[in-house]
């Protein structure tokens, strides 16, 4: 299961409650540099899921296609890999447009011991180009926040030991729970000097757990494997996660994917999100820099195909959007793509608009052979022909 972090199709019929109308990440992106090729993304029908300039719908291609639309309320990457894996919120996580309350920074300040900079939502790149100067002369660590249910924390890699950057995620994470239980604490290490700060790949998520069992815990439960690539076991706490693959950035997530097939030799699921489509890219509205980083990822996927086995079966998706052509640097709320291959399976078979990302947890669950008993309707029925046989590998 392959998550392109931020790739959405087009907003949701709520999407201006969110700020966000007229966003469509692929197709705006695709329309802002003139057209985008994706040859192997098109032949599994990524063009027949909606108008992508330079993408052709294909009418014998290899997938199952559709677009799904997310139930819970929120836009942010905790959410949509929940509900993914059958986690359906009721509320969102909270969010602080305003920065975070006295309360809050005062009893984290009071357990590092120090006080902080910042306090306030802000685009990653831009507040340490802002604070990064004081940073260094204060040794104070920046907080900051952004649309999304985030306390992010960032310090320069040689004032803060990113060990200690860590412990001091670890001690955020503690205190943010209950009416402040934001969804993600994130470490945001950098580098370099004032006018030219960069940041490092050292970055680390601390989420909550989730609400309940996702299919991860019954997969595991059931004695399957789950193989979580990159940023994967972060997003759940480590919850229902038998393996870590640690990697940073597209190229290195794609080679641990790879990897991961080789290793899998029985029953389970290999999960990996491709970070880089929405951290360098869609958040720092680069249009250009996330077609390029498309069309290199389609340029790679012959090698994850080639290196599938008759009964493993393929999911490509995203977990929301972040259209790099809108105002702003923060998520958007949309469709997300569909596309389901593999070589059992039938082809060019419409999926249509799913009402939950749950459904994919119901469709997993359904061809590992699992007794499914969350949300989600399953889809691979329909994509079935008869050869596979419940219990393989995605």
């Amino acid at each position: 299961m392959l998550i392109l972090d931020s790739v959405g199709v087009g907003e949701l019929p709520d999407a201006a409650d969110y700020g966000d109308m007229g966003s469509a990440t692929l197709p705006n992106v695709a329309k802002a540099v003139g057209g985008i090729s994706l040859p192997h993304l098109e032949s599994i029908g990524l063009g027949n899921i909606v108008p992508i300039q330079g993408v052709s719908p294909f009418h014998e291609c290899q997938a199952g296609w559709g677009k799904m639309a997310e139930k819970s309320p929120g836009k942010d990457t905790t959410t949509g890999h929940w509900e993914m894996m059958g986690v359906i919120l009721q509320h969102p996580f909270p969010v602080y447009p305003n920065g975070f309350p006295v309360e809050v920074i005062s009893a984290f300040e009071q357990r590092i011991g120090t006080k902080v900079l910042g306090n306030k939502p802000a685009s990653g790149t831009k507040i340490i180009e802002e604070l990064g100067e004081e940073h260094l002369a204060t040794k104070y660590p920046i907080v900051y926040t952004s649309a999304d249910s985030v306390f992010q924390i960032a310090a320069h890699e040689e004032i803060i030991s990113v060990d200690k950057l860590y412990h001091m995620c670890e001690i955020a994470r503690e205190l943010l729970q209950g009416k402040h239980g934001v969804g993600r604490v994130i470490a945001r290490p950098f580098a370099g000097s004032p006018g030219a700060f960069w940041r490092t790949d050292r970055r680390r998520d601390f989420s909550l757990p989730p609400l309940q069992p996702t299919l991860l815990d019954e997969l595991k439960a059931a004695g399957c494997l789950v193989y979580g690539i990159g940023k994967i076991p972060d997003i759940f706490a480590g919850q229902g996660i038998s393996r870590s693959f640690p990697a940073h950035g597209n190229q290195e997530i794609l080679e641990a994917v790879l990897a991961a097939m080789q290793a899998l030799q029985e029953p389970g699921l290999i999960f990996a999100n491709f970070v880089d489509f929405d951290m360098l890219w869609g958040h720092r509205n680069n249009s250009k820099g996330y077609a390029d980083g498309l069309q290199a990822l389609d340029a790679e996927l012959p090698r994850i195909l080639q290196a599938m086995n008759c009964d493993d079966m393929l999911v490509i998706t995203a977990d929301h959007g972040c259209d790099p052509t809108r105002p702003g640097t923060d998520h958007t709320r949309e469709y997300v793509p569909l596309l389901v291959v593999g070589a059992g399976i039938r082809g060019c078979i419409p999926l249509g608009i799913r009402e939950t990302f749950a459904d994919v947890a119901a469709s997993i669950g359904e061809f590992l052979g699992l007794e499914w008993q969350g949300p989600g309707t399953s889809f691979w029925s329909r994509l079935s022909d008869g050869v596979l046989q419940q219990g393989g590998s995605l």
